[in-house]
């Protein structure tokens, strides 16, 4: 790989950090998990740039990865067991009424796969195809995620409206 080809991944992953960041952090819930997943996104970012030379379009294999790697380490045993000192006898309210709060609680209990297409489409702004290429999905599935998962999250904030 060039110098010049370097400088261009340098900038590119100095410029993007904050974005992935936002979409980790929708897709995550938890700010040091996300700050993980775009850390290790970016790596393998610059790994593939170094291995494959030049990557045609940075910021759609960094997507890609970005959303591949938080499916894959949600797919982790591991990643589905919680420790908690004390069950507690019943859940919490959110007690901060603040619809920002409520959409990401509510996102944070969608299946990842619903959360991925939802962040990529409202978030990114992507289109059904783009979202549909990115995901390696059908359109179709890409439609019903997002039918579903939007069902979904209106259910939840109802909820906490009542």
């Amino acid at each position: 790989m060039t110098r010049g080809e370097e400088a261009v991944l340098h900038a590119f992953v100095e410029g993007r950090r904050t974005a992935l960041f936002r979409s980790a952090y929708l897709l995550c819930g938890n700010r040091d998990e996300a700050e993980d997943l775009v850390q290790t996104t970016l790596v393998k970012v610059v790994l593939g740039a170094r291995r494959h030379g030049r990557l045609e379009n940075l910021e759609a294999y960094a997507r890609k990865t970005l959303v591949n790697t938080f499916i894959s380490a949600r797919r982790r045993f591991w990643r589905r067991e919680q420790a908690y000192g004390q069950v507690p006898d019943v859940a919490e309210r959110l007690v901060d009424s603040d619809t920002g709060l409520m959409v990401r609680a509510a996102l944070a209990q969608l299946a990842p796969g619903q959360r991925a297409v939802l962040v990529l489409r409202y978030w990114e702004d992507l289109s059904v195809a783009a979202t549909a290429q990115l995901l390696g999905m059908r359109e179709s599935t890409v439609k019903s995620h997002t039918a579903r998962g939007l069902a979904a999250l209106r259910a939840a904030v109802r909820e906490e409206h009542v």
